[in-house]
């Protein structure tokens, strides 16, 4: 694997290149302001672009994975906000690859992945753009075409993945859509068979214990996160970036684990008012966050040893609607031959193999599998008391009708 990572170089920075004027469509952190980190993943074949997204500074990459056409010319799967840095940087590969030939949206759900994909398209007007099945927006569900889709260039992808131009070269396989009352979730996995690199969007993520090259480039939110109470000025070091970033993946992908306690609102105003004018650069100086002292543990049982899992809220909210289909999906995507993962969030490449992709879906078993000599993931299950206020929204949800009943393991 090759790891050539590539911005624009400090003496070629201007403001206009990170901006991205429509974040009102998606007013999520950091706002107007994105910046894009090009890796070269597969020499010559795969590269990812990363940008940050988050709310109260707690902030992942999200990801958009290029993809070399055997035929010549690229297939772009997830865009990300296309800002003059991002174009530019894609057009360096049109320059020496080909052109942008094909454009995939491959969820239904991710208004992160869907904001994007109209004005990206827009940037490269002869390319077709393939979106998964069953699309819906809310609150009204509307046409592609009136979410700033390309009418003439859009289509939904086959059921059948042999039907689509670029068959040749990638296999798919579509997860759902899974009913969930007020929307649907659905996610389309690219195998790309050249490469032997697998595509996906939420299904599966691993975390790294250092924060990401993206994350770093502004690592204020690290810092902010890195505090324990609000007056603490933190000094700027990779320990205390590394501390903020943990803390973060912990909020992100549990919303409150066990470690993290909320203290009362009336304690967080009073805290605000005694903060200094330095700690009040954030949210008037808002800390509603109290780590408990063996906070890490948490961290460290999410990562395992950099094993790949399933995101606590996939888990706990989504997934267990549909069992038995969503272990059919991850039985036919383990079927490939790959040797990398690429996930839209959190760490990329992981190096993985087949049989790791489907063990990580063993939480929706009764009895999982044990292949002969590999590690069966239910021996790494993640901490239940930190999924204590996933399992309180999805009983709430569930209470009042919002969202239909989890089904039983299969």
């Amino acid at each position: 694997m090759a790891h050539d990572e590539r911005a624009v170089s400090a003496g070629q920075i201007h403001p206009g290149d990170f901006s991205w004027s429509f974040w009102l469509s998606l007013p999520l952190y950091p706002y107007g302001k994105r910046r894009t980190i090009r890796k070269e993943v597969v020499k010559d074949t795969v590269w990812t672009f990363d940008q940050i997204q988050g709310i109260f500074y707690v902030v992942v990459p999200v990801r958009m994975t290029v993809v070399k056409l055997d035929e010549g010319g690229l297939l772009v799967y997830a865009p990300v906000a296309p800002t003059r840095e991002c174009i530019r940087l894609v057009n360096e590969l049109v320059v020496e690859h080909g052109n942008v030939k094909y454009i995939i949206l491959p969820t239904i759900s991710g208004l992160e992945h869907k904001v994007f994909v109209g004005p990206f398209a827009r940037c490269f007007p002869n390319a077709q753009v393939f979106v998964a099945p069953s699309q819906w927006s809310f609150p009204f569900n509307l046409p592609l075409s009136w979410l700033g889709f390309p009418q003439k260039r859009t289509q939904v992808l086959p059921e059948d993945s042999s039907k689509t131009p670029f068959a040749d070269q990638f296999d798919y396989a579509t997860l759902g859509p899974i009913e969930l009352g007020p929307g649907r979730f659905a996610e389309v996995a690219f195998f790309d068979k050249r490469s032997h690199t697998l595509l996906v969007t939420d299904s599966v993520v691993c975390v790294p214990e250092e924060p990401p090259a993206i994350v770093q480039l502004d690592p204020y939110p690290l810092l902010f996160h890195a505090k324990d109470k609000t007056s603490d000025i933190v000094e700027d070091n990779q320990a205390n970036r590394r501390k903020g970033w943990q803390r973060i993946s912990l909020f992100a992908l549990y919303f409150q684990p066990s470690v993290l306690e909320i203290p009362r609102w009336s304690e967080v105003f009073r805290n605000a008012l005694k903060a200094t004018e330095r700690s009040k650069k954030a949210y008037f100086g808002l800390f509603p966050f109290q780590w408990r002292s063996d906070w890490k543990r948490s961290f460290d049982a999410l990562r395992g040893d950099g094993r790949l899992f399933v995101a606590p809220i996939l888990q706990t909210l989504i997934l267990n609607r549909a069992p038995r289909e969503t272990i059919d999906w991850a039985d036919k995507v383990a079927s490939w031959d790959f040797q990398w993962i690429i996930p839209c969030h959190f760490d990329a490449p992981i190096k993985a193999e087949p049989h790791q992709f489907r063990q990580a879906f063993s939480f929706l078993e009764k009895q999982p599998a044990v292949s002969a000599g590999l590690f069966n993931s239910s021996s790494y299950p993640l901490p239940e008391e930190d999924f204590k206020l996933l399992r309180e929204i999805d009983k709430g949800l569930n209470q009042f009708g919002i969202v239909p009943k989890a089904l039983e393991k299969v």
